[in-house]
Protein backbone atom coordinates (compact mmCIF):
# COMPACT_ATOMS: atom_id res chain seq x y z
CA UNK A 1 0.00 0.00 0.00
CA UNK A 2 1.22 3.77 -0.84
CA UNK A 3 0.44 6.58 2.38
CA UNK A 4 0.96 9.70 2.10
CA UNK A 5 1.01 11.87 5.65
CA UNK A 6 0.46 15.59 5.52
CA UNK A 7 1.71 16.98 9.03
CA UNK A 8 -0.08 20.47 10.21
CA UNK A 9 1.97 22.69 12.55
CA UNK A 10 -0.73 24.04 15.16
CA UNK A 11 -1.39 28.31 15.54
CA UNK A 12 -1.23 27.76 19.04
CA UNK A 13 1.79 26.01 20.70
CA UNK A 14 4.39 24.12 18.88
CA UNK A 15 4.40 20.44 18.21
CA UNK A 16 8.08 19.84 18.15
CA UNK A 17 7.77 21.30 21.64
CA UNK A 18 5.19 19.36 22.70
CA UNK A 19 6.15 16.20 21.13
CA UNK A 20 2.41 15.87 19.44
CA UNK A 21 1.65 15.69 15.59
CA UNK A 22 -1.52 15.74 13.79
CA UNK A 23 -2.05 14.04 10.48
CA UNK A 24 -4.18 13.34 7.67
CA UNK A 25 -3.12 10.19 6.18
CA UNK A 26 -4.49 8.85 2.45
CA UNK A 27 -3.88 5.57 2.38
CA UNK A 28 -4.20 3.56 -1.17
CA UNK A 29 -3.73 -0.33 -1.72
CA UNK A 30 -2.47 -1.03 -4.68
CA UNK A 31 -4.51 -2.86 -7.41
CA UNK A 32 -2.77 -6.77 -8.18
CA UNK A 33 -1.42 -5.33 -11.65
CA UNK A 34 0.53 -3.38 -9.09
CA UNK A 35 1.69 -6.14 -7.47
CA UNK A 36 2.59 -8.29 -10.73
CA UNK A 37 4.14 -5.35 -12.67
CA UNK A 38 7.30 -3.51 -11.63
CA UNK A 39 6.57 -0.05 -12.00
CA UNK A 40 9.73 2.08 -13.52
CA UNK A 41 11.12 5.15 -12.07
CA UNK A 42 11.47 4.05 -8.94
CA UNK A 43 9.72 4.73 -5.20
CA UNK A 44 8.25 8.16 -6.28
CA UNK A 45 6.72 6.91 -9.23
CA UNK A 46 5.37 3.67 -7.52
CA UNK A 47 4.12 5.84 -4.80
CA UNK A 48 2.58 8.26 -7.25
CA UNK A 49 1.36 5.59 -9.25
CA UNK A 50 -1.20 3.75 -6.51
CA UNK A 51 -1.82 7.51 -4.79
CA UNK A 52 -3.01 8.91 -8.22
CA UNK A 53 -4.99 6.44 -9.05
CA UNK A 54 -3.39 4.22 -11.91
CA UNK A 55 -3.03 0.99 -9.44
CA UNK A 56 -5.54 1.86 -6.75
CA UNK A 57 -7.46 -1.14 -5.63
CA UNK A 58 -8.96 1.02 -2.96
CA UNK A 59 -8.28 3.93 -0.86
CA UNK A 60 -9.03 5.60 2.30
CA UNK A 61 -8.29 8.72 4.72
CA UNK A 62 -7.25 9.12 8.22
CA UNK A 63 -6.92 11.72 10.70
CA UNK A 64 -4.45 11.01 13.64
CA UNK A 65 -3.20 12.82 16.93
CA UNK A 66 -0.15 11.51 18.21
CA UNK A 67 0.85 12.54 21.72
CA UNK A 68 4.05 12.92 23.80
CA UNK A 69 6.20 10.16 24.22
CA UNK A 70 4.98 8.08 27.02
CA UNK A 71 8.05 5.91 27.16
CA UNK A 72 11.33 6.88 24.82
CA UNK A 73 13.04 3.44 24.63
CA UNK A 74 10.26 2.12 22.70
CA UNK A 75 8.20 5.44 21.15
CA UNK A 76 5.49 4.72 23.27
CA UNK A 77 2.53 7.13 23.12
CA UNK A 78 -0.98 7.93 23.24
CA UNK A 79 -2.56 7.89 19.62
CA UNK A 80 -5.68 8.51 18.76
CA UNK A 81 -6.71 7.91 15.04
CA UNK A 82 -10.37 7.88 13.14
CA UNK A 83 -11.32 7.77 9.44
CA UNK A 84 -12.63 10.67 7.61
CA UNK A 85 -14.76 10.64 4.29
CA UNK A 86 -12.44 13.19 2.78
CA UNK A 87 -8.63 13.76 3.03
CA UNK A 88 -8.57 16.30 1.18
CA UNK A 89 -11.41 18.42 3.32
CA UNK A 90 -9.76 17.15 6.40
CA UNK A 91 -6.93 19.15 5.50
CA UNK A 92 -8.98 22.26 3.85
CA UNK A 93 -10.69 22.07 7.49
CA UNK A 94 -7.31 22.34 9.21
CA UNK A 95 -5.76 24.92 7.05
CA UNK A 96 -8.63 26.95 7.27
CA UNK A 97 -8.31 26.86 11.11
CA UNK A 98 -4.72 27.88 11.10
CA UNK A 99 -2.71 24.78 11.06
CA UNK A 100 -0.68 24.82 8.57
CA UNK A 101 1.10 21.76 6.84
CA UNK A 102 4.30 20.99 7.76
CA UNK A 103 5.54 18.14 5.69
CA UNK A 104 4.54 14.74 3.37
CA UNK A 105 5.85 11.77 4.50
CA UNK A 106 5.36 9.34 1.47
CA UNK A 107 5.79 5.98 1.95
CA UNK A 108 5.09 1.98 0.18
CA UNK A 109 4.30 0.22 3.41
CA UNK A 110 4.01 -3.77 3.67
CA UNK A 111 2.12 -5.17 6.43
CA UNK A 112 2.74 -8.37 8.27
CA UNK A 113 1.16 -9.90 11.30
CA UNK A 114 3.52 -11.84 13.27
CA UNK A 115 2.68 -12.84 17.22
CA UNK A 116 0.41 -10.60 18.46
CA UNK A 117 2.13 -7.69 16.72
CA UNK A 118 2.27 -5.92 13.33
CA UNK A 119 5.28 -5.76 11.52
CA UNK A 120 5.96 -3.23 8.79
CA UNK A 121 8.19 -2.79 5.71
CA UNK A 122 8.52 0.46 4.82
CA UNK A 123 10.12 2.79 2.04
CA UNK A 124 10.15 6.05 2.64
CA UNK A 125 11.06 8.70 0.06
CA UNK A 126 13.71 10.69 0.63
CA UNK A 127 14.43 8.55 3.95
CA UNK A 128 15.12 5.42 3.26
CA UNK A 129 13.56 1.45 4.29
CA UNK A 130 12.88 1.01 7.91
CA UNK A 131 11.48 -2.10 9.73
CA UNK A 132 8.76 -1.03 12.31
CA UNK A 133 7.14 -3.41 15.30
CA UNK A 134 3.79 -1.83 16.53
CA UNK A 135 1.39 -3.34 19.29
CA UNK A 136 -1.59 -1.70 21.29
CA UNK A 137 -1.43 -2.13 24.89
CA UNK A 138 -4.21 -0.84 27.37
CA UNK A 139 -2.39 0.37 30.40
CA UNK A 140 0.76 1.96 30.85
CA UNK A 141 2.00 -1.04 32.64
CA UNK A 142 2.06 -3.37 30.14
CA UNK A 143 4.62 -1.08 28.14
CA UNK A 144 7.60 -2.85 29.26
CA UNK A 145 6.66 -6.30 29.01
CA UNK A 146 5.65 -5.27 24.96
CA UNK A 147 9.01 -3.86 24.45
CA UNK A 148 10.68 -6.75 25.83
CA UNK A 149 8.22 -9.16 23.62
CA UNK A 150 8.83 -6.75 20.43
CA UNK A 151 12.82 -6.79 20.93
CA UNK A 152 12.76 -10.92 20.94
CA UNK A 153 10.70 -10.34 17.95
CA UNK A 154 13.32 -8.73 15.89
CA UNK A 155 15.86 -10.61 17.14
CA UNK A 156 13.96 -13.85 15.56
CA UNK A 157 14.20 -11.80 12.38
CA UNK A 158 17.56 -11.07 12.35
CA UNK A 159 17.52 -7.58 13.53
CA UNK A 160 19.31 -6.24 16.54
CA UNK A 161 16.96 -3.89 18.98
CA UNK A 162 20.18 -2.04 19.37
CA UNK A 163 20.50 -0.79 16.01
CA UNK A 164 17.00 0.73 16.31
CA UNK A 165 16.49 4.73 15.40
CA UNK A 166 14.08 6.72 17.43
CA UNK A 167 13.73 9.61 14.84
CA UNK A 168 9.97 9.48 13.41
CA UNK A 169 10.36 9.51 9.79
CA UNK A 170 8.80 13.04 9.81
CA UNK A 171 12.06 14.16 11.51
CA UNK A 172 14.47 11.86 9.53
CA UNK A 173 12.76 14.05 6.77
CA UNK A 174 12.88 17.14 8.10
CA UNK A 175 16.89 16.90 8.93
CA UNK A 176 17.61 16.46 5.55
CA UNK A 177 16.08 19.91 4.35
Amino acid sequence: MAQADTYFDAPHRDFAETDEALRVRRVATASEAFERDAVDGGLAAAIDAVLDGEHLAEGESRVTYKGPLLEAESKSREEFETLVGSGETAREIFSRLGFDPAATVRKLRETHHVDGFEVLLDAVEGVGEYVEVETEVETDGEVEAAREDAYALLRRLGLDPDDQIRTSYLGLLLADD
